[in-house]
């Protein structure tokens, strides 16, 4: 069911430092800050050959990444996004094996544009899963 791996997202304290860092230890090319107020994050993609590292800052007092910083002062990895072909059939089917959708269980458009889900991490041996209809 699924695709590649998406992006693995790092939530950060400091944006411009940390894209600075990737932009300049690393030599990766990182792109522009990109706010995603349906989601209550400010976002910069790390594009890689094979996959792309996607970080993360809270936009506004009521974004999840703060309650993630708060226990996790120097920042760290938030989440893994997979690609899936049909994000509702992806979406029914982990249902039916116990999986649990956070929020609504209805796709939200995500920074790509595409519908996104997000699966339960202690569904997923602690790590936050993200789907991504490709």
């Amino acid at each position: 069911m699924i695709g590649r791996l998406n992006h693995v997202a790092i939530a950060v304290p400091d944006l411009q430092a940390a894209a600075d860092q990737y932009r300049t230890a690393l030599g990766a090319n990182v792109g522009e800050p990109q706010d995603e107020p349906d989601h209550g994050v400010t976002v910069i993609f790390i594009e890689l050959p094979n996959t792309k590292i996607e970080l993360l800052y809270p936009l506004g007092d009521d974004s999840p990444i703060n309650g993630f910083l708060e226990k996790n002062p120097a920042g760290g990895i938030h989440h893994m996004c997979f690609e899936v072909d049909d994000i509702l059939a992806a979406r029914d089917h982990l249902i039916e094996t116990g999986a649990r959708v956070l929020g609504s269980g209805e796709p939200k458009i995500g920074a790509h544009g595409k519908p996104v889900l997000f699966l339960h991490p202690k569904d997923f041996q602690g790590t936050l899963v993200e789907l991504e209809q490709v």
